[in-house]
């Protein structure tokens, strides 16, 4: 199948399999938190997998290519980006493993049936309020802002979504860590692993990536850090590990 490109949009090297993806840096463009949330996430063989809020579809074609999961689907409200990440997913020929749906997470499980996947992801909207937001309305602000979506819509859908023992996958910022776990043991959703990134060894961290099973029991893991650069410019080997250097 022939894969068209639209004004602005580029192809870029995903380090994998030899996929690749459509982006438009003019619109948005995945960043490392995705990266590592693919890293992060784990899927047995068999498993179905919903990313939440999937953008171009980054992380449903990283864990294509890392996990033997048997189905993926990637849930996202604006229509231009699912376009882009059903492109992204023809380009790689993956249309038999991997489909996107456009839609609202806060009506995901009425779109799916509930309790139809074994592990859901998300690289949600990190801010609240007002703060930077010069337009509600821009592709950009509806990434990053909590615009059309809060923290607890996604844990809620999550929750729902998930078989009984499912596994939730989540990057998020450290400075709402309070909020994610108790959101998340509000809906049963029990935190099991957790490990926060740091950009310098010498910094404080600035992702969080957090596991959690749906009706699991009360024991939280803390796996030691990840560092992001050793000097400046220069990546730790744990991260080239899992950008696939």
């Amino acid at each position: 199948m022939e894969v068209t490109l639209h004004e602005n949009e580029r192809i870029d090297e995903l380090q994998r399999n030899g996929y690749r993806i459509i982006q438009n840096p003019d619109r948005f463009c995945f960043g490392m938190d995705a990266v590592l949330l693919s890293g992060f996430a784990q899927a047995k063989e068999g498993d179905r997998v919903l990313d939440l809020g999937t953008g171009t579809g980054i992380i449903p074609i990283l864990l294509e290519a890392k996990t033997n999961a048997s189905h993926l689907t990637g849930l996202e409200i604006q229509p231009e980006s699912a376009d882009m990440a059903r492109r992204s997913v023809a380009l790689n020929k993956l249309e038999n493993k991997i489909e996107i749906v456009t839609g609202d997470i806060k009506e995901a499980s009425e779109i799916f049936k509930k309790a139809s996947f074994e592990v859901v992801t998300s690289n949600p909207p990190y801010m609240i309020g007002q703060h930077g937001l010069v337009n509600p309305h821009s592709e950009k602000a509806i990434a990053r802002h909590e615009v059309l979506c809060t923290l607890e819509d996604v844990v809620l859908q999550a929750s729902q979504l998930l078989v009984p023992g499912g596994h939730f996958f989540m990057v998020h910022r450290p400075f709402r860590l309070a909020e994610i776990l108790h959101l998340l043991i509000t809906f049963h959703l029990e935190p099991k692993r957790m490990k926060l990134v740091y950009p310098y060894i010498d910094k404080e961290p600035n992702m969080v990536l957090i596991e959690a099973v749906r009706g699991g029991r009360s024991r939280l893991t803390v796996e030691k850090p990840l560092i992001v650069y050793k000097e400046q410019g220069v990546y730790t080997d744990e991260i080239y590990d899992i950008y696939g250097y």
